[in-house]
């Protein structure tokens, strides 16, 4: 399955690029940037189809059991043009070059000390003959960075200044799952970037990788009424589940439920809230009203203008 889908992938990307750039990059005289073109391309067409299946699945449950009627559609126009630069604009382009360097970097530095990295497959040499379990297995490491990257960004103040802009949203939907200051997402690409390459996740299954999350957190973000029972409950992350913790009364370091795919690691580390049938209003109160209602560019500004009271030291940050 991974394999076709590199395959198809692969296949697009080549296409576009002998057809509409490869000719116009040769009249320019911009063809040393070929290779970077070809990845840039990839990296564009995987965020369109991310976005394709997201909506695919979200957006027909909203409309059929939305916990709340649409107020305010203005809010959820900034988080689409969020979603856009995200998926589609500078944010992959900036992560892209971060971790492409990164990775360099990292080979180059293993190559020259001859230390061979503990990597999953090392650690446990059978997971190489069976690579849906090593698939699974990835997807579990990754899922607990997340959780205490989540923790974190509601533990420290300078953090919780940036983090602060996605709780701000009042009109909460799949497309909030992308509202966040670009430093953030920044250091969210990092995070998991670095994660992935010390656990030794294959390049091919890196796309696959993210998309499950993505698909996973815009689902948790989606306006409906849709608890997956006692038992699901504790297994995969819900709609519901997650909005008590964008609850109103769930902000900075007083949050619960912090999962992304897993609600174990909440149980384990006591900060789960399996109360069912709840699904508060969510929101901010203590956020500047700019990160509620506020453009992106507003919005972007006001959070780095916190973060740096944080860091200063200031009081109302």
């Amino acid at each position: 399955m991974i394999e076709s889908f590199n395959r198809i992938l692969d296949s697009v990307t080549g296409w576009i690029f002998e057809v509409l750039v490869q000719p116009a990059m040769y009249e320019l005289g911009l063809m040393d940037w070929a290779d970077d073109a070809i990845d840039w391309i990839e990296f564009g067409l995987f965020g369109i189809f991310s976005i394709l299946v997201v909506y695919a699945v979200c957006r027909p449950l909203e409309a059929w059991r939305p916990v709340e009627p649409v107020t305010d559609r203005g809010a959820i126009r900034t988080d689409i043009v969020y979603t856009l630069l995200t998926r589609l604009g500078l944010l992959p382009l900036i992560a892209f070059v971060l971790l492409a360097s990164l990775q360099a970097w990292w080979e180059g530095t293993v190559a020259d000390s001859g230390f061979v990295p503990p990597t999953l497959e090392n650690l446990i040499p059978g997971l190489r003959e069976a690579p849906i379990l090593a698939f699974f297995l990835y997807v579990v490491v990754l899922d607990f960075g997340e959780y205490w990257r989540h923790r974190f960004q509601h533990r420290f103040g300078w953090w919780w200044a940036l983090h602060s802009i996605h709780h701000a949203q009042r009109q909460m939907t799949f497309w909030t799952d992308d509202r966040n200051h670009i430093l953030d997402e920044i250091i969210g690409a990092l995070w998991f970037g670095v994660i992935a390459l010390l656990i030794g996740v294959p390049p091919g299954q890196f796309p696959l990788l993210v998309l499950i999350t993505r698909l996973a957190e815009s689902l948790s973000h989606a306006n409906v009424r849709l608890s997956f029972g006692r038992i699901g409950e504790r297994l995969v992350v819900s709609p519901r589940f997650h909005r008590l913790h964008h609850g109103i009364l769930s902000t900075a370091d007083h949050g619960k439920n912090y999962a992304v795919l897993f609600p174990v690691w909440d149980w384990i580390f006591g900060t789960a809230d399996f109360r069912r049938d709840v699904f508060p209003r969510t929101g901010d109160p203590e956020a500047p009203e700019a990160l509620a209602t506020g453009g992106w560019l507003r919005q972007q500004f006001v959070g780095l203008k916190r973060m740096a009271g944080a860091i200063a030291g200031r009081s109302g940050t």
